[in-house]
């Protein structure tokens, strides 16, 4: 057997280079350390004796995943999205498990003998179903992240049934380990785990807060960080201790540890700490699953493996197809939606295995389940790579639905002729449609979010929905017409797709990017792009031209020292001073100024009324539309009409106060 150190060097040097190899191939770490355990697997007793050690640590890296879940359990996120989750995400797992468990019930045992040879019962059925249900959270929201599609329709139903799923997976916890206590009592001994989770969950959530502010507010209060990350172990490790003397999984008690943490102003601070250890530690968990896998076995059973990895994603697929058109979503949607969900997921082991350790699956069963799971999740990728395709030749209103966006985008474009194209319109989009705006240059933005692209197409602006990486959404935007094309978003994967389309279709068109740092500059460039403006340097002129001002350089030195700089790296903009744009970041502070669009309807107390007397307390006035024509200018006498939108700027309580006093009806 192989010392601690060695057996520590052979796990590090093995999850290096598999994480490196998939991370090429876009996949998520843990089937990375999924394939190291099952290459360790035949050697598993050479490298961890009895295993007591790594089942040990597995199990911590498996607490600190539920503690993560319960930090970024949000209540707003579940309101804003019920009716999805609610709706979508509990009838996917429902329906899922309940189809499960008619097969292994229902089924003559002759059908199932190939697919289930040590047999299932019920119960098996239930915890079989709950595994099968799981869709890979990380991997998904990686490639929905990724691909820019959690804003679009099918991004929302998956994101809110892999919610839902997360929030399944608690009372699962408590109802499998439950059901090993044998065929008379599983309803007194799932009453009693349900009641004693209860009673452990009202105490800890009426009492639990209080002291959790006060107590983090004492270790913070001492400035260690040293102290702070201990502090985060012992209440993640005390609660899941609490709740298995309880007699409950340990991974409730770190889900309500982190609950309860997420209510505090610390949660962040918390996240990044315990971030390596949770990473780590999980890991480890993925690796000893993996050695649970005897290749002996799963190649012997191929024809099972096989079928248990297609047969349940049909089945998935055929569910969540099914869900969305009962809850009235377009084919396409409802088909891009369930080729999202049709993987297993990182959950589905932790039930699996503690389905095994309840002795409610055989653990020769296990085997080819786990396998089939991870070829499932190997897979995902392909799939989904390929749900445009499948939406388009299943469904006809696919392409009804792409014609329309295109006459929308075209009838946008006709009227405009040398005007810009702008490729995302986020902040920094937004940006410089404004200054185009101000110097009536003509241009039309793409975007992919819905929201944003209806908010901002009601306040007059010229914004469509569409995806600039696709040929005919460029012509339509009238690429051939057009005298520059600006990609504003920093996905340089996303950038070199599009350069591809633009030099094919129009070779000679400039086309300026914006990215983060200027580690991508010459790649970039090598794909197409005219000019890169690099965030990172832009920023370190400003300071630097600041600095040398501060520092007593004389103002035309500075001057004449950045445009130096600036002719050596923008072949475009020698002429003039160019200020870098806002770092994008992906969440709105509550003190941040922001855009919001507001129409006056009729009968509001705002009809009539001066602009100039309106209730707005703290926002400006950004632009009028007032029939059909966007103003950014006005007298100041003008008054209200029903139908007209106000862009006001302001925080987003501002913003939002403001549109309650406008919209508020006359008395």
């Amino acid at each position: 057997m192989l010392s601690a150190l060695e057996v520590t060097l052979l796990l590090l040097a093995a999850s290096i280079v598999s994480v490196l190899l998939l991370r090429r191939l876009g996949m998520p770490p843990l089937v990375a350390y999924l394939l190291v355990g099952v290459v360790l697997g035949p050697f598993a007793s050479v490298v961890s004796g009895d295993g007591a050690a790594m089942h040990t640590l597995a199990e911590l890296g498996v607490v600190f995943l539920m503690f993560t879940l319960g930090l970024e359990f949000n209540l707003t996120k579940l309101r804003a999205m019920r009716r999805f989750v609610f709706g979508h995400g509990s009838a996917q797992v429902v329906l899922t498990i309940l189809a499960v468990m008619a097969a292994v019930v229902l089924m003559p045992t002759a059908w199932l003998s190939g697919l289930a040879p040590a047999g299932l019962d019920w119960r098996g059925g239930l915890a079989l179903g709950s595994a099968l249900a799981m869709s890979s959270t990380a991997l998904v929201s990686k490639l929905l992240s990724e691909r820019h599609e959690l804003e679009t329709e099918h991004g929302r139903r998956v994101f809110a049934v892999l919610l839902f799923q997360d929030l399944a997976l608690i009372p699962l916890l408590i109802v499998i380990p439950a059901l090993g206590g044998g065929d008379e009592h599983w309803v007194i001994s799932i009453g009693w785990a349900l009641a004693k989770a209860a009673v452990l969950l009202v105490v800890l959530l009426r009492f639990g807060p209080t002291l959790m502010q006060g107590w983090f507010m004492q270790v913070a209060r001492q400035r260690s960080h040293e102290l702070f990350t201990l502090n985060i172990l012992l209440v993640a490790l005390l609660l899941a201790w609490l709740t298995k003397r309880a007699g409950l999984s340990m991974e409730l008690g770190a889900f309500v540890a982190g609950m309860l943490i997420s209510e505090t102003e610390y949660r962040y601070q918390v996240e990044e700490d315990i971030k390596p250890f949770r990473d780590i530690l999980l890991g480890i968990f993925f690796i000893t699953i993996g050695m649970r896998l005897d290749l002996a076995v799963v190649l012997d059973a191929w024809p099972t493996v096989l079928a248990l990895t297609l047969v349940p994603v049909l089945i998935k697929f055929g569910i969540v197809a099914a869900v969305c058109w009962i809850m009235r979503d377009p084919a396409p949607t409802a088909i891009r939606t369930a080729v999202w969900l049709t993987q297993g997921g990182e959950f589905a082991f932790i039930l699996l295995t503690l389905a095994g350790d309840s002795r409610l699956i055989d653990r020769d069963l296990l085997q080819p389940i786990m396998a089939a799971m991870l070829i499932s999740m190997l897979a995902s990728p392909w799939l989904i790579a390929r749900a445009d395709w499948l939406a388009l030749r299943a469904s006809g209103q696919e392409w009804l639905m792409r014609s329309l966006q295109l006459q929308t985008i075209a009838a946008r474009s006709l009227s405009r002729d040398k005007h810009i194209i702008i490729c995302g319109y986020g902040r920094s989009g937004q940006s410089l449609a404004h200054v185009l705006e101000a110097e009536s240059v003509p241009f039309v933005a793409l975007d992919l979010d819905a929201d944003r692209v209806r908010e901002a197409a009601t306040a007059g602006e010229s914004v469509v929905l569409g995806d600039a990486t696709r040929r005919e959404t460029l012509l339509a935007a009238g690429l051939h017409r057009a005298s520059v094309l600006v990609v504003t978003y920093d996905d340089t994967p996303t950038t070199v797709r599009l350069l591809k389309v633009v030099r094919e279709l129009a070779p000679q068109l400039p086309v300026v990017v914006r990215t983060a740092t200027d580690a991508e500059l010459e790649r970039l460039r090598q794909a197409g792009a005219t000019e890169v403006v690099p965030e990172v340097v832009e920023g370190s002129l400003m300071l630097a031209s600041h600095a040398l001002a501060l520092a007593g350089a004389p103002l035309a030195r500075v001057l004449r020292r950045i445009r130096s700089i600036r002719e050596d790296r923008y072949s475009l903009l020698r002429s003039y001073f160019h200020g870098a744009d806002d770092h994008e970041v992906e969440t709105i502070e509550a003190d941040h100024r922001r855009l919001h669009a507001v129409t006056i309807p009729p009968g509001s107390a705002a009809v009539g009324r001066e602009l100039s007397s309106l209730p707005l307390e703290g926002c400006d006035i950004s632009a009028l539309v007032q029939d059909g024509r966007r103003r950014l200018q006005w007298p100041s006498d003008l008054r209200l009409q029903a139908g007209d939108t106000l862009v006001l700027v302001g925080t987003v309580e501002q913003v939002h106060a403001a549109e309650d006093r406008l919209v508020r009806r006359r008395a």
